[in-house]
């Protein structure tokens, strides 16, 4: 699919990390917060608005706390998640995988320094996301709506990689969103992607590298957007922070701590990755700038059924899944039915 190609004005990509806030370098700016966000549960956000993917042992505590899902059901009326006015990915979501690294990260990934035709992804998670939809699973997002009651597409397309080497952080690096986002800017003035409003932006990082400052201690993954002048006209920017969950097993995947189960595809680290990057893209569909669905707490629909995988079976090499898409066997949570009262599934109907 050919995306329509903007100028973006004033943006320098720095030569290295380091250097990655230097003054040559054009910081876009953020949206203003909206009233809902402003509204929801502080603990579910950071301080500047970022919606967090917690780890099992912060959902595992707030489901003692507040009860299954951030709050279960709905009732004779509703379904316990709320519309409040903002936009959704109503005709399909794009994505494209940005993997930022100064090598492969995920078996079978693209070669660092490719992007466009030259960009292969054979990794699982090409195979995710080349497959999510349309499927019964992601059907479930059919259930939600946008402003005047179209039913959100059972649709993600897999637009195109970059497999981006340049000022890759590494190690324990912090990368703060003003670097991911300059990095996403250099990358339309330079054409190695290109601008779509529909376009989800995922950022995968190798080993322990920290997107956004608290991976692996408070969250596994997280999505935002932000403002940029783009083609001479103000245009938001949908990303993913998507580090690499495995390096902390316990936390961010369900291979390793308290009812730990064996990867269905014996790739642990792209086996636990597309469960993040699932229920980021489900997000992001229905809730991209924090202004349409979410709950009373501030739940979006991925975040009620976060690290629950309602039934599972047992793969040939004695791994755990509940799903299979392409070929291949995934183990993906569940998300949250925007119907018949609300509730956890793997499919819709």
């Amino acid at each position: 699919m050919t995306k329509p190609s903007f100028a973006v004005a004033a943006v320098v990509v720095a030569a290295s990390f380091a250097a990655s806030c230097s003054d040559t370098t054009v910081v876009p700016t953020r949206g203003p917060s909206s009233a809902a966000n402003l509204a929801r549960d502080p603990d579910i956000l950071v301080s500047n608005g970022r919606h967090l993917f917690h780890t099992r042992q912060w959902h595992d505590a707030d489901n003692a706390a507040h009860g299954h899902g951030g709050g279960g059901g709905g009732g004779p009326s509703n379904n316990g998640i709320f519309y409040h006015g903002g936009p959704v990915l109503q005709s399909g979501t794009n994505v494209v995988a940005i993997y930022w690294s100064t090598s492969t990260i995920y078996n079978g990934g693209p070669k660092p320094g490719t992007s466009g035709p030259k960009c292969v992804d054979g990794s699982l998670v090409g195979t995710f996301l080349g497959n999510l939809a349309p499927s019964p699973y992601f059907n479930i997002n059919s259930t939600y709506t946008d402003g005047s009651n179209n039913k959100i597409a059972n649709a993600v397309n897999y637009v195109g990689c970059w497999a981006n080497d340049q000022g890759a952080p590494s190690g324990s690096d912090v990368v703060s969103d003003a670097q991911m986002q300059s990095m996403i800017l250099g990358g339309f003035s330079s054409g190695a992607i290109a601008y779509d409003a529909n376009t989800l932006y995922a950022i995968f990082t190798a080993g322990a590298v920290n997107l956004g400052g608290g991976f692996g201690s408070s969250y596994c993954a997280y999505h935002f957007w932000f403002t940029a002048t783009i083609g001479g006209a103000s245009r938001v920017v949908k990303y993913a922070a998507m580090p690499y969950d495995y390096a902390f097993p316990a936390a961010c995947s369900m291979f390793a701590g308290t009812g730990a189960v064996d990867p269905p595809n014996g790739d642990p680290g792209a086996d636990a990755e597309v469960n993040t990057l699932g229920h980021e893209t489900e997000e992001t569909t229905t809730d991209p700038e924090g202004t349409a669905w979410f709950d009373h707490r501030g739940f979006e629909n991925a975040d009620k059924c976060a690290w629950t995988f309602g039934a599972t079976f047992s793969t040939n090499n004695g791994g755990t899944a509940n799903m299979n898409l392409g070929g291949k066997n995934f183990l993906v949570q569940q998300n949250w039915v925007n119907a018949n009262g609300g509730g956890c599934a793997l499919q819709f109907p």
